[in-house]
């Protein structure tokens, strides 16, 4: 029997902030002073700021410090965007970012809880974004299994890319290994294969 894996949805900070970043950008700088946008995205800001300061530490301190310096300042974002809803017109682009908040206020927390989980999903997004520009090229990916088995390529490579490995002589080391393991019924030596695995060669490594 497999085993149940527990998901928890996380929301996005990046995606909270550009209802905001939009007015600001449609009415300039001058003319953003003082608006309810423009305190938004400072208050998004500094929540940013504090995240990034924590940024050298192992997971579960993270989640410590976030608890202590980063969830009061959450607390108070959610406080005032609610204490301000009924102060903008209900279909303004700044009223959009108040809902989008409020909505997705569950999820948006979710990070406080996790030193695993990223503020945003900014890292996800950059890194399938060369498949994007280059999907008129995949044409010839015209099966499922074909496509699943890009998908898990692609997923190696970045996975490769994300544990500082060049993904070039990482493939190369895993096309050389594992045929020495076809008659293996035992699969341990996949532990050494993985990316972070301490056992790799130095010329799969940045």
């Amino acid at each position: 029997m497999g085993s149940t894996i527990d998901l928890k949805i996380a929301g996005c900070w990046s995606h909270a902030r550009r209802h905001f970043a939009n007015v600001t950008k449609a009415l300039g700088k001058e003319k953003a002073k003082g608006t309810l946008a423009e305190e938004a995205l400072k208050r998004i800001a500094a929540i940013y700021k504090l995240e990034n300061e924590l940024q050298h530490l192992r997971a579960e301190e993270r989640k410590q410090q976030r608890q202590l310096k980063i969830k009061p300042h959450v607390d108070a974002f959610f406080a005032w965007v609610k204490s301000h809803l009924l102060e903008v017109l209900p279909k303004s682009e700044t009223a959009k970012g108040f809902t989008y908040c409020i909505n997705q206020e569950k999820y948006l927390r979710v990070f406080l809880d996790d030193g695993n989980v990223p503020l945003d999903n900014n890292a996800a997004e950059s890194a399938i974004r060369s498949f994007c520009i280059g999907k008129a090229n995949w044409h010839l990916i015209d099966t499922i299994e074909g496509a699943k088995a890009s998908a898990i390529i692609y997923s190696i490579a970045e996975t490769a890319k994300a544990n500082r490995l060049k993904p070039y002589n990482y493939f190369e080391h895993l096309l050389t290994e594992i045929p020495k393991h076809m008659d293996d019924k035992n699969l341990d030596f996949l532990d050494d294969l993985l990316p972070w695995s301490k056992n790799l060669p130095e010329t799969c490594r940045k």
